[in-house]
């Protein structure tokens, strides 16, 4: 291999996995104000959260550079645990559990992420209803009515229903 691929995905794991890191513990500090309705602290969080997000994509883009380069020299390039595995064995050994690591905190990203979005929509929804119930006094309109069949139709020009 004439190019340093050991170098390279070392650094490109290690860039990756702090980038995780610092996403694992902002989510957990997020976590803790959704749970104490602290929206000045998730205010707080919007400039980090802006950071990871674009050391991410610098990482992102990084490794499909990095996989295109592999695919022109003839290497494995579907993902950056195929890449590996054209490693030498020294290396292979020394960076599969950094790949899996990063495999594992991607899906533990996803999940937090996914748990967040939850969260934040059950909110949302508490809150309409919550608008609702103060819109209309309490006094749910209902769907269905027996007194003014003209409204329950639709009719706009013929009122004859």
């Amino acid at each position: 291999m004439p190019k340093n691929w050991e170098l390279e995905l070392a650094t490109m794991l290690g860039d990756l996995l702090g980038v995780q890191d610092g996403f694992l513990k902002l989510l957990g500090k997020k976590r803790e104000m959704l749970i104490a309705s602290d929206t000045d602290g998730l205010d707080a969080l919007a400039a980090e959260e802006q950071q990871l997000v674009e050391s991410l994509q610098t990482c992102v883009q990084r490794r499909e550079a990095l996989l295109e380069e592999a695919r022109r020299e003839g290497l494995p390039s579907e993902s950056i645990q195929a890449l590996s595995t054209a490693l030498p064995a020294e290396w292979r050994h020394r960076w599969h559990p950094k790949v899996a690591q990063a495999k594992s905190n991607a899906r533990l990203l996803q999940h937090h992420s996914l748990a967040h979005w939850v969260a934040v929509q059950r909110s949302l929804l508490h809150l309409s209803h919550m608008l609702e119930i103060i819109a209309t006094g309490g006094q749910m309109q209902p769907t269905y009515s027996e007194e003014d069949k003209s409204r329950a139709s639709g009719a706009l020009v013929d009122r004859a229903a």
